[in-house]
């Protein structure tokens, strides 16, 4: 039901990730027997999770581990890795610069130019490690270098944009990346995001996404939202955009993943975004806070460094153990954030959930109080669920 907002303009209510719970069925399982595989672009992998394309995540090493682990790590085209040969001196600066000197000093550091050799070079580092070369770019970028992409040998290439359409309007001295033909003439699966809405999911499957993103300014390094506004709580946009992927496969028979991207910082984040309609999750500051992550302990967004208006910070997430721990464990921390596999199996085994298609039809119940409710003691104390 729409709510009035006033004379002239009603609104439709959207809930977050904090404001829901997953209800159990009548049907228990072991977390041993819960199959959490998933693919994108005919690429299987174990674990339904990804980490960001952000300088503070992904570098070529947490791409090679992701890979192994069967997960998925995905390198961002248009940050330090492409514009410097020894990255060590620049990612010690920025996690050396205090906060007054942190915007300038990205903008600097942002401007050198990207080199279509470190492009290559770094896929092949990559694939060369028998890692998984998932790579991202702006539609700028992907326009710029796309080419240079899929001559290298990526595996998947994610066009990302802090909103991303079909119809894109530019200026006349301009020449926007039409997508569908990109996706079509690009010799490697192309995902495609950001979006929040039923009607762009159809558009970017249409166009011939192999994926679509899921998630507007929830990052916690993402600004976005108070800069300009814009965005929907997660946990509706997750549902609307996986009604588009249904009705999309009822219509051509092609399923096309739909991944929840940002605003994920627990276990239990990962487990509601799934039962939402995700069929993945992309996550950034969890991984930022691996013993083997590029961002000594910092994380920021993608548009951090934009040299006319940054929408992103640079937040201390800290180290807290290695990438093992924090994706399978075992766990040495009570909050929810090491062994994020673990959290979603036994979440899948309380709910009955065979696999991730069964996790996607959990009953969900609105539940504002679902975080605090009997938490007294942890909250006053700082602990487990009141850190």
């Amino acid at each position: 039901m729409d709510i009035v907002i006033g004379r002239s303009k009603t609104a439709r209510r959207a809930y977050g990730m904090d404001e829901i719970a997953l209800v159990p069925g009548r049907r228990t399982l072991d977390p041993q027997l819960a199959d959490t595989s998933w693919e994108i672009g005919g690429i299987q992998r174990a674990i339904p999770m990804i980490a960001s394309a952000m300088d503070g995540v992904v570098d070529v090493g947490m791409a090679v581990q992701l890979s192994q682990m069967g997960a998925l790590g995905v390198l961002n085209l248009e940050g330090i890795q492409t514009r410097y040969a020894d990255t060590a001196p620049i990612l010690d600066q920025i996690a050396q610069v205090d906060v007054n000197g942190f915007v300038a000093l990205m903008q600097h550091l942002y401007a050198e130019p990207i080199k279509p050799e470190l492009i290559r070079q770094r896929i092949q580092e990559i694939k060369g490690q028998g890692g998984i070369a998932a790579v991202s770019a702006t539609p700028a970028g992907a326009s710029q270098f796309g080419k240079a992409v899929a001559e290298a040998g990526a595996d998947l290439f994610f066009i990302q944009a802090t909103v991303v359409s079909t119809a894109h309007l530019s200026p006349d001295s301009v020449t926007p990346l039409n997508l569908a033909q990109f996706c079509r003439e690009m010799p490697i699966p192309v995902i495609l995001g950001n979006c929040v809405t039923y009607d762009v999911t159809l558009d970017l499957m249409n166009a011939g996404a192999a994926g679509v993103l899921v998630g507007i300014g929830p990052g916690a390094a993402c600004t976005s939202r108070g800069v300009l506004g814009v965005g929907v709580p997660q946990a509706t946009a997750i549902a609307d955009c996986a009604a588009a992927r249904d009705d999309f496969f009822k219509q051509t028979g092609k399923y096309i993943p739909v991944i929840a991207d940002g605003g994920l910082v627990t276990g239990g984040d990962v487990c509601k975004c799934i039962a939402c309609g995700a069929d993945a999750i992309m996550m950034g500051s969890p991984f930022a806070r691996a013993q083997e992550a590029p961002g000594r302990g910092f994380h920021w967004g993608m548009a951090t460094p934009s040299p006319v208006l940054p929408r992103g910070t640079r937040i201390n997430v800290g180290t807290t153990g290695t990438l093992e721990q924090i994706l399978r464990g075992p766990a040495k921390l009570d909050d929810g954030t090491h062994n994020f596999l673990g959290a979603l199996k036994t979440s899948m085994g309380t709910l009955g959930a065979k696999d991730l298609r069964e996790m996607q039809q959990v009953e969900v119940v609105i539940a504002p109080s679902l975080l605090t409710e009997g938490k007294v003691y942890q909250k006053a104390q700082k602990l487990g669920m009141g850190k």
